[in-house]
Order: C-alpha cells, then sequence, then structure tokens
C-alpha cells in the first residue's frame, strides 16, 4: 500500500498559485512547497506543472531547481517528475556515477511491470538521445553485459500462469551454473531475462525445496564477481522485492554515514506504490518505526520532505 494519501478534488490552479507565491522574491517557502508536492499523487504533479507553466510561463521543475539544494532538491526533482522519467534518471545517474550503480539498473528491470519497464525505456530514449540498452551495453562486457542489456530490453509474460515441471527443470540449471561458477551461464541469462516473475519465483521455490536453502544463499561471498552480484540482485527483487527494498533502506541508514541517494530512491519510487509494507518490513526487522529511524539520520527540509511521503504513524 502507497504512504501519500492524496486529496480526491483538488484544484492545480489553486496549488500552481501557492507554489508561484512560495518561490517568487527573495525566500523560498519550503514549507508550502512540502505541503503541495508531498501530498499529491503523480497524475496531479503533472496537472499542477501543466497548469504553472501555462499561468506563468516556466517550468516549475526548473524553477524547484533553482530554488531548492542538496538532498532536498534531488528528492524533489525525483518526486516531481512523471514514474518513468524518474526511473529514466535514476538509470542514467547509475551510468554515470564512477563507481557505476549496476544493482539500480537491474532493480528497475525486474522490480518494474513490462508495460513500466517499456515506458522507462521510451523516456530514457527520449531524455538522452541513446537507448537505455546503448548506454548499459557501453559500460559493460561479457556475460555481465548479457545479463544487463537482457534485463532492460525483457518484456516479460505478466500472467500467473506457472509449469512445476519447467521450474524443477529450470531449478536445477540454476544450481548447477552457481555451484560451479562457471557453469552454463548463457542458460542463467536466459532464464533470468524470459520468464515471468511467477514461473521465476516456482523456479527458486522448487529450488529450496529441492537443495534445502535459498538460490540467493549460494551467490554472494568474497569470490562473487559482478555478474553474480547482478543475478543476486535481480533474484531478490524478482523473489521478493519489498525485503529487497527493506533491506537497502536499512543498509542505508545504518551505515557510517547514511546512503542519501539510496534512502531517496526507495522512498520516492515506492511511496505511491507499497512503501507501507515495506514500513512494517522494516519495523519487524528493526524494532524502530521507519520514518523514526529516518528523522534520527538527517535534517532540515530534507527530512521533513521525505517523513512527509512516508507517513507517520499516530
Amino acid at each position: 500500500m502507497a504512504t501519500i494519501v492524496a486529496p480526491e478534488h483538488f484544484t492545480p490552479e489553486d496549488d500552481a498559485m501557492v507554489l508561484y507565491k512560495a518561490v517568487k522574491g527573495w525566500g523560498t517557502d519550503e514549507s508550502a512547497i512540502i505541503a503541495i508536492m508531498g501530498h499529491r499523487n503523480a497524475t496531479q504533479r503533472l496537472q499542477i506543472r501543466q497548469v504553472y507553466e501555462n499561468m506563468y510561463n516556466e517550468d516549475l521543475i526548473k524553477r524547484l531547481e533553482s530554488e531548492l539544494s542538496g538532498n532536498f532538491e534531488k528528492a524533489m526533482y525525483r518526486w516531481i517528475l512523471e514514474p518513468s522519467d524518474c526511473y529514466a534518471v535514476l538509470a542514467n545517474v547509475a551510468l554515470k556515477n564512477v563507481h557505476r550503480d549496476y544493482h539500480v539498473i537491474v532493480e528497475i528491470a525486474s522490480v518494474l511491470k513490462p508495460e513500466e519497464l517499456v515506458n522507462v525505456r521510451c523516456a530514457y530514449h527520449y531524455r538522452f538521445n541513446h537507448s537505455l540498452e546503448e548506454h548499459v551495453a557501453a559500460h559493460t562486457s561479457g556475460y555481465f553485459r548479457q545479463l544487463l542489456v537482457g534485463l532492460v530490453s525483457s518484456f516479460r509474460y505478466g500472467g500467473d500462469r506457472i509449469y512445476p515441471s519447467l521450474a524443477k527443470y529450470e531449478a536445477e540449471i540454476l544450481h548447477e551454473a552457481i555451484k560451479n561458477k562457471n557453469g552454463n551461464l548463457e542458460e542463467v541469462i536466459r532464464i533470468l531475462t524470459t520468464r515471468s516473475k511467477a514461473q521465476l519465483k516456482a523456479t527458486f521455490n522448487r529450488y529450496r525445496d529441492d537443495h534445502g536453502y535459498s538460490i540467493s544463499k549460494r551467490l554472494l561471498n568474497e569470490e562473487s564477481d559482478d555478474f553474480l552480484k547482478a543475478v543476486h540482485v535481480a533474484i531478490r527483487c524478482i523473489d521478493d522485492h519489498k525485503k529487497y527494498y527493506e533491506k537497502i533502506l536499512r543498509s542505508a541508514l545504518k551505515r557510517i554515514g547514511t546512503n542519501e541517494d539510496e534512502l531517496t530512491r526507495v522512498v520516492v519510487t515506492r511511496a505511491e506504490k507499497d512503501l507501507k509494507d515495506i514500513k512494517e518490513l522494516y519495523y519487524h526487522r528493526n524494532s524502530i518505526r521507519l520514518e523514526d529511524a529516518v528523522a534520527r539520520e538527517i535534517s532540515g527540509d530534507y527530512k521533513r520532505f521525505l517523513i512527509t511521503l512516508i507517513g507517520r504513524e499516530h
């Protein structure tokens, strides 16, 4: 479930006026911006942007970029974009990063529905004049490249039908490939990039039943390379993305120095989807509410905005 509660009835003209007053003049009224944008869904935010531009002949996103700063500006920028544009930006930033956050690419490709991923690829093409596949391929090589390009270009069957005999067969393929480390990696790529999520979950469950442990348990150790790490992320995201996101939040908040990029990405992309469920997992795993953990790690307008998106339990 989502954590933001958008009003059923709102007037984009009124919101645009409030935002204009918040950014004009010498000072910026960050509280007014948060009060509006933190309680509007994607459709409403787009309407506000369109009305604002018509009324004041300027781009609201660019205006907010010039008025805000730091992590608050970054979070607001990602939030105000349409979801497909937000994911396109996240993917591009991950690829341009010096250390290249390939797990973000795998995460986007593995969590989104087939139609959503197509929209992200279109948005990426429009924004950056290159395809997402092209940029991914340009920065990778070998089996790692095959896996990432296959994931971002996939259009999986989205239904619930599964084939138990196929799950058993492909669970064994995965087991042999992972056990040997240099097994039939092309088959691993084929399975992870073409099978439906329902079929893959059945395969992962069969793997667990046949071998007594989850497939992800065998993937990460000191010898794991980029390929195996990407396989691990893909499996975790496909198998249970909510648990995956809870771990991302836990790592972002418990490390020495909060990882604001990871924190922002999860909150902004899941607030309208299932952040409430992720919050519950976080509480059960860490014995502290997510909003309280966030509040003690960050500060200022950035904190107020994220807490607004997360929602505060009473």
